[in-house]
């Protein structure tokens, strides 16, 4: 491996970073140095955050920039507002032995007047957000003709964010003749556009393939039941003491609603979601950073450009929907050297995707018991005795006390001081895992009885179809009269899963059993459309099913059930459901122009007539 002294940068540069301890190169730094300060020729460059990406472009950049030049020479594209602090504070490091060099952070949430002053004063290096930066090109406060170096780093992110109109719009004011260095951990598809519209023949290098994993992280997953997801949570952060880590949640409210049970069971954390202010953002980070919170609760939006490289753990609430933000989460640990742990709670229907995860990221997953009450409590138990042990003793100030302390104590053999000493600290623990279910078993107990009831409904419907052309055409005839009746006892719901999720009566009962343990509501009619469904359920249990739909998910997707209005007899459906289905034809949905609201005459198959079941 070479050092940066035989990488032939300038002595101002090498004097910096051997301040800052900086003698052999990273992978990724050892790969891009060459090329950057060799060639003129456009780079595309794959590696993981925590990788040392930031001096891999800007060494080489630094080396070749003239101070003695008016204007404007490089320009660093980055997501979000805190990672393009950290850069620019990089760059300020890098370049302090440079004569008159100066950079200028831009983004939003900010004073603009002073971020226009401090270009105006004259800069070499602008690190801007991309919404920012297009604003201060279309106030005509940021002339980037005389750009040399054009850098996007975390280019993948900030197409997932929706920033790609901005940097079309950025890119189309830099000159043609500059070198543009891209710098992302993977390879979306909006990606490779990008690269094709505004960069020529590029050169491509890689600290690993284009969506591989962090080798540092160890990746865990503990299977659950879906009920036991937030149990599970608390024994994966009891179980390791010293955890510092980051909850990976899907949803803002998902985020808050984890984040809250947390504090209120006394663990020391906080959420981060896109609902904070950027004042309460600067807050909930500045604490975490400073370790005031030992687990912060995030979405993967809100999380990013968090630049922390001691965290000890990523936990994966439920797993993303897209590989590389799976790619993206777990390589927030095991950072700088560290080794980090990535832990995902998975339901038995998602070990599927597991499996095709383990092959796109180049990664095994290891599937781990979810730990009992006693090895929860052996761990913390030792680690409050290392505690103990390590703490040191201020003379000073407890010795005029001994006295007292060894007169309270003299009645006491050393064993029971010890004893009385620890339950004092550890008897929560104790208490609280006392009788703990073992959480293994009632998961591996929860699959064996789907896989029974998938047998089960399998020689169900095979009779179903034998006795369906005995019964004519009559069994219908009176579905169709029946259908049009809600019962005064009944009432109806939305639920957002429907024929094109492979959504059938047999799913939502069973979600209706595994969710609603302890109920026993009646069922009435249940329509499956096409995109989203109705059902009707004994009146009385809509504050349980909703309860309980929190924790209900199908295909990987998040359910949601709503109370509808009753059906009228008119069979068109309600405004209220017809609406609804113009609403899931958004983009998200992926709805298409057949999509029909909730007032179908008749409904999908069978399943129309009201029959009472009762669980």
């Amino acid at each position: 491996m070479s050092t940066f002294k035989e990488m032939g940068l300038k002595s101002e540069i090498l004097s910096a970073i051997e301040e800052l301890g900086y003698v052999n190169p990273t992978k990724i730094q050892e790969l891009a140095l060459p090329k950057i300060l060799e060639s003129k020729q456009d780079l595309i460059a794959f590696a993981q955050t925590g990788t040392g990406k930031t001096a891999a472009f800007s060494l080489p950049v630094l080396n070749q920039i003239d101070t003695s030049k008016k204007g404007i020479k490089c320009i660093v594209l980055s997501p979000t507002r805190e990672l393009g602090l950290q850069i620019a504070q990089d760059i300020k490091s890098y370049s302090k032995n440079i004569p008159g060099f100066k950079v200028v952070a831009v983004y939003g949430g900010a004073d603009i007047t002073s971020q226009i002053r401090n270009i105006e004063r004259g800069c070499d290096v602008v690190v801007g957000t991309p919404g920012r930066t297009l604003d201060l090109i279309k106030r005509n406060r940021l002339n980037l003709e005389g750009v040399e170096f054009l850098v996007l780093d975390e280019a993948d992110e900030m197409l997932s964010m929706g920033f790609a109109e901005d940097l079309d719009a950025i890119l189309a004011n830099t000159p043609k003749e500059k070198q543009t260095l891209l710098f992302s951990a993977t390879m979306p598809p909006d990606m490779v556009k990008l690269s094709r519209k505004y960069m020529t023949d590029p050169l491509e290098i890689s600290a690993g393939s284009k969506q591989e994993a962090n080798t540092s992280v160890t990746h865990l997953y503990y299977k659950i039941n879906n009920r036991d997801r937030y149990p599970a949570l608390k024994r994966a952060v009891d179980v390791a003491p010293d955890i510092y880590g980051i909850i990976f949640c899907r949803t803002r409210a998902e985020t808050k609603e984890v984040a809250e049970r947390l504090s209120e069971d006394g663990y020391n954390t906080d959420a981060l979601h896109g609902d904070l202010s950027q004042a309460q953002r600067d807050h909930v980070m500045g604490k975490f950073r400073n370790r005031s919170l030992q687990l912060l609760v995030a979405t993967d939006v809100a999380a990013r450009g968090l630049d922390v490289n001691e965290l000890t753990h990523v936990i994966n609430f439920k797993l993303p929907d897209e590989d590389a933000v799976y790619v993206h989460r777990s390589g927030r640990t095991g950072r700088a050297g560290n080794e980090g742990i990535s832990l995902t709670l998975l339901t038995g229907n998602e070990e599927k995707r597991l499996r095709y995860l383990e092959k796109k990221i180049g990664r095994k997953f290891e599937r781990v018991d979810i730990p009992n009450g006693k090895e929860i409590c052996e761990k913390q138990l030792f680690n409050l005795i290392d505690n103990i042990k390590e703490t040191e003793i201020a003379n000073s100030h407890i010795d005029s006390f001994l006295p007292q302390i060894y007169e309270k104590f003299e009645e006491m053999s050393k064993e029971e001081v010890i004893k009385k000493i620890v339950s004092t600290e550890f008897n929560r623990f104790l208490e609280y895992y006392r009788d703990a279910p073992d959480l293994n078993k009632t998961s591996d107990k929860r699959e064996r009885e789907r896989n029974r009831e998938r047998d089960n409904n399998r020689d169900s419907d095979r009779g179903n179809r034998r006795d369906r052309g005995d019964r004519g055409d009559r069994g219908g005839d009176r579905r169709e009269r029946r259908e049009h009746k809600t019962a005064d006892n009944m009432t109806r719901y939305f639920i957002n899963q429907g024929k094109k999720d492979g959504f059938n009566p047999k799913i939502l009962m069973g979600m209706i059993n595994s969710h609603m343990e302890g109920k026993s509501p009646e069922i009435g009619q249940i329509e499956i459309m096409k995109m989203f469904s109705f059902f009707e359920m004994e009146k009385g249990y809509t504050a349980d099913l909703q309860r309980a739909s929190k924790n209900m998910e199908h295909n990987g997707r998040d359910v949601s059930i709503e109370e509808s209005s009753p059906k009228p007899s008119g069979g068109g459906g309600d405004r209220r459901d017809r609406n609804r289905g113009d609403r899931d034809r958004s983009p998200r949905s992926g709805g298409g122009k057949d999509h029909r609201g909730g007032g179908s005459s008749r409904a999908s198959g069978s399943h129309g007539a009201k029959r009472r079941r009762r669980f």
